[in-house]
């Protein structure tokens, strides 16, 4: 391969690598308080800061994002509680500090970066579709050849992004995402806590059902596994255990 590639780092740069996370929302389904999930962006984060990457946190709107409650290690829910990075990170003031105060997507320079990864949560879900400026550079990316990526619900970007010959991005690619069974699980947990009545689900729609009806290949590795993919330089990560996995593919194809 030619280091013309676009797909081929150069190893003598220092790379740099834009994490977005959704703002604050309200569920219309559940009508809970969502936002990001925190290992979908502490994981990748230490992961590129071991690499020697610069990374930068956006968010679609700026200023102050909030997380969901069961991602955070000290939630009364102790879902999150063995994640240690993610601890690590909130009681790390100038990386708290972050979260507290991203750069809008608006004034992300393509140019400046080798990479995007957008962060799931549940807010992407409900507040993607009307996210302009994120899916603007987010084909910006992949259409300069840059490393594209999003992870779990995150992929809810690739039910809304269309390349400028307006295909979507997702059509013919191979990708995951939050998969069915594991949005069957979710849904049967908040049944059985009466947390919702059975004819209501937690998400308005599902990222396999969807990125399938628009021609993706979807693929998924079974139940909470932490899995990634890569079809050229779109990669995908399935949930919020994958924010390892999927940060090693980036670093994979950019290089150190």
């Amino acid at each position: 391969m030619s280091l013309k590639d676009p797909n081929v780092s150069n190893p003598k740069s220092k790379k740099r690598v834009a994490i977005v996370i959704a703002n604050p929302a309200v569920s219309t389904t559940t009508g809970w308080p969502i936002g990001f999930w925190w290992s979908e962006l502490t994981h990748p984060y230490l992961a590129f800061e071991e690499a020697g990457y610069e990374v930068e946190i956006f968010s679609p709107d700026g200023g102050k994002c909030d997380a969901d409650g069961m991602s955070d290690p000290n939630d009364a829910s102790g879902y999150s509680k063995t994640d240690l990075i993610t601890q690590g990170f909130i009681h790390t003031p100038e990386l708290n500090a972050m979260v507290e105060n991203t750069r809008k997507v608006a004034d992300l320079e393509v140019a400046r970066f080798d990479a995007i990864v957008v962060a799931g949560g549940q807010a992407p879900m409900f507040t993607y579709d009307k996210a302009s400026a994120l899916l603007n550079k987010f084909v910006a990316f992949y259409e300069a050849g840059k490393v594209t990526c999003a992870l779990c619900h995150g992929t809810a970007v690739l039910a809304f992004a269309k390349l400028s010959n307006g295909d979507y991005l997702v059509k013919g690619k191979t990708v995951t995402g939050f998969a069915n069974v594991e949005e069957d699980f979710a849904d049967n947990a908040v049944w059985s806590y009466g947390m919702l009545p059975r004819d209501k689900h937690v998400m308005p729609w599902r990222i396999e059902d969807r990125l399938k009806e628009l021609g993706g290949n979807f693929v998924q590795a079974g139940l909470w596994r932490g899995f990634a993919v890569r079809d050229g330089n779109l990669i995908t990560g399935q949930q919020n255990f994958s924010g390892a996995d999927t940060a090693r593919l980036v670093i994979e194809t950019l290089g150190r």
